[in-house]
C-alpha cells in the first residue's frame, strides 16, 4: 500500500494534465479552426489568443506532470477550467456541451485539491 501512496500523486497528476497537454497541442496545431471557434465565442483576438491558450495548457500541463511549482499551476488551471467551462461549454440544451461543462468542473476540483495539497511524491517540488 506504501507503494501505491508513493506513485499515486504522480499518477493523478498525469491523469489531470494529459488532456491540457493534449488539448493545448491540439490548438497549436489546428489554430486557424480554433481561433474561428474562439472567434464565434467573443474571445478577443481570437487569432492571437488560440496560441496564448494552447501555449498555457501545454506548459501549464508539464508543469504539472513533473510537479513544478505545482500549487500556482493548479490554481491558474482551475480557474482556467471553470472560466473555459463558462465560456464555451454553457450551451446546456446540448448534451455534449454540458457533459464538457461538468469534466471542466471535476477537473478544477482535482486541481483545487492539488492546489491545498501539493505535488505529493515524485516532484521537483517538495512539499
Amino acid at each position: 500500500m506504501d507503494g501505491l501512496k508513493k506513485f499515486a500523486p504522480l499518477v493523478a497528476r498525469v491523469f489531470l494534465a494529459v488532456l491540457f497537454i493534449m488539448a493545448g497541442i491540439g490548438k497549436l496545431t489546428g489554430a486557424e479552426a480554433t481561433a474561428g471557434y474562439f472567434g464565434a465565442l467573443g474571445i478577443p483576438m481570437p487569432g492571437v489568443s488560440v496560441y496564448l491558450i494552447g501555449l498555457f495548457e501545454v506548459v501549464g500541463g508539464l508543469a504539472i506532470v513533473v510537479g513544478y511549482q505545482t500549487r500556482i499551476v493548479a490554481l491558474l488551471l482551475a480557474v482556467f477550467s471553470v472560466a473555459s467551462a463558462v465560456l464555451a461549454h454553457s450551451n446546456f440544451a446540448d448534451q455534449t456541451h454540458m457533459v464538457m461543462f461538468m469534466k471542466n468542473l471535476g477537473l478544477a476540483g482535482g486541481f483545487l485539491l492539488l492546489w491545498v495539497h501539493g505535488a505529493g511524491g515524485m516532484a521537483i517540488d517538495k512539499d
